[in-house]
């Protein structure tokens, strides 16, 4: 069997890859029965000399390679028809902008794996950057707060090395007595949580944080059952939250009315009440003047949230009176940071973690035939249609 890592061709291109230099060297050492190819790419983290250094063979095409990983979209101009594709394809929630390339992918005989619904029995997700977004996102938090106030100037993440760089930047900031909440306890928000931790900011429990006052930074981390609660009153538990989202509205007021920054790396599901809305964001008492949103679900639950943002150009404000995009330093603004990309920023950590998830969950389903269903799950596209799990996408396939 033979695996080609694919050179990222989506604009901006990528630095990160599925597989790093030593990850691979491990995975032909437990599998002598494979061989993998990396096309020679020059955008990458990792070079095609620290893959050569390795043992690891670099070439200019992947055409012979039974199955080709990627991290982004491929371009459809650049999918090779009857070959196995690993990549995010951004299609499974029947997003637009990608309708095209699944239609391409069906009528090339592609056998799509999107990395998104690479999941265990119990749905769990196997291979993520989310914690590396986590990271990146809660640094770009603080970054902007420096650059609203004019308090300091951090480096962007993106011209750091490792997460380790990340931290050592955040520990010479003498920040103001500032309270800073953070929204979810999942991949994202616990890579958030590893920065603030890093930092050394004192983390405060929730009756802490919204009663006192402290004579240094403080920051809580907070879940569903926090920020929301029932509408009859009822006090329920959190799968109950997720069974039945539309019994519920959100209680995030009261953190907001304290916070002065707001690190948003929960999950959103459908259904679940907005954590605030446009109307909340006009109160006097709405006191946030920084909003890091890793989720970035546009238009979505936190309504400053209006649009992604780059990293070229992270920050934007949120003026809450008009509902519009102004100077994030703004007096009246928000300062937002919504950038949908952030594990870019830190192309050699989320490499790495990827890279160690999917050898580990992934390549043994290419030997073991398929045992745990990994593949199976994964599976979006066979034979020119849309696998059983996959049907629903039909009505999207066909533009209806």
């Amino acid at each position: 069997m033979k695996i080609g890592i694919i050179k990222e061709r989506k604009s901006p291109p990528d630095r990160r890859v599925v597989l790093s230099p030593k990850e691979c060297k491990r995975i032909l050492k437990k599998y002598p029965q494979l061989t993998i190819n990396v096309e020679s790419s020059e955008d990458r983290f990792f070079t095609d000399e620290d893959y050569k250094n390795e043992g690891i063979k670099v070439v200019n095409n992947v055409l012979d390679c039974d199955v080709l990983l990627g991290v982004k979209e491929v371009p459809i101009n650049y999918l090779v028809p009857n070959k196995k594709y690993f990549f995010f394809s951004h299609t499974i929630k029947k997003q637009k902008y990608n309708r095209k390339l699944l239609q391409s992918i069906l009528s090339k005989n592609i056998e799509l794996y999107d990395h998104e619904v690479i999941v265990n029995k119990k749905g769990q997700r196997l291979v993520a950057f989310g914690r590396y977004a986590g990271i990146v996102g809660a640094y770009n938090g603080f970054r902007t707060y420096g650059l609203k106030f004019k308090l300091f100037e951090l480096p962007k993440a993106e011209t750091l090395h490792d997460q380790l760089m990340l931290i050592h930047e955040l520990q010479k900031l003498k920040l103001p007595n500032i309270k800073v909440v953070l929204t979810g306890k999942g991949r994202v928000g616990n890579g958030a949580k590893e920065m603030l931790k890093g930092m050394g900011m004192r983390k405060v429990n929730v009756k802490e944080f919204l009663e006192k006052t402290f004579d240094e930074p403080v920051y809580v981390q907070i879940d569903v059952l926090d920020y929301n609660k029932r509408k009859d009153g009822l006090v329920k538990t959190q799968s109950d939250f997720f069974d039945n989202p539309t019994e519920y509205e959100s209680n995030f007021m009261r953190f907001a009315k304290v916070a002065d920054l707001y690190i948003a790396g929960h999950f959103y599901g459908d259904g679940a009440p907005y954590i605030f809305t446009r109307e909340d964001a006009k109160l006097k008492e709405f006191n946030i003047k920084v909003v890091a949103d890793i989720s970035c679900d546009i238009d979505g639950p936190v309504a400053c949230t209006i649009r992604s943002s780059t990293i070229a150009k992270p920050i934007y404000g949120y003026n809450p009176q008009t509902e519009k995009e102004v100077d994030f330093k703004n007096k009246q603004a928000i300062a937002v940071m919504a950038v949908d990309n952030l594990p870019c920023e830190l192309p050699k950590d989320a490499s790495e973690g990827f890279g160690d998830s999917f050898a580990k969950n992934v390549i043994p389903a290419f030997f073991n035939n398929d045992d745990e269903g990994v593949l199976y799950r994964a599976r979006m596209t066979e034979n020119g249609k849309l696998t059983e799990r996959y049907r629903y996408l039909q009505d999207y396939v066909d533009g209806k």
